[in-house]
């Protein structure tokens, strides 16, 4: 995700990307992400739940206008609803 988000930045055109891994994306720090306690598979959330989708895709868009600091990463807190994990 890195340096592929670094690449793209470089061409200045600004990147956010969905996270599943905060450990993963510390270390590897691209410029935005925005962070999600889902489980594998379901980066936008559940499947067909649109607004649920539609909800997660904004936000993300959102921390292309709202982060300031490159490596930053915007955890929204949503919570996954069909299972429980910690």
């Amino acid at each position: 995700m890195g340096l592929i988000q670094r690449t793209i930045e470089a061409k200045g055109i600004p990147t956010v990307g969905i996270t599943l891994q905060k450990e993963v994306t510390e270390q590897v720090k691209p410029a935005r992400a925005l962070y999600l306690r889902y489980p594998f598979g379901h980066p936008l959330g559940e499947a067909f739940h649109v607004n649920q989708q539609r909800t997660i895709l904004l936000e993300a868009l959102k921390g292309l206008e709202t982060i300031r600091n490159p490596g930053t990463i915007l955890e929204p807190g949503y919570a996954w609803r069909r299972h429980r994990f910690d």
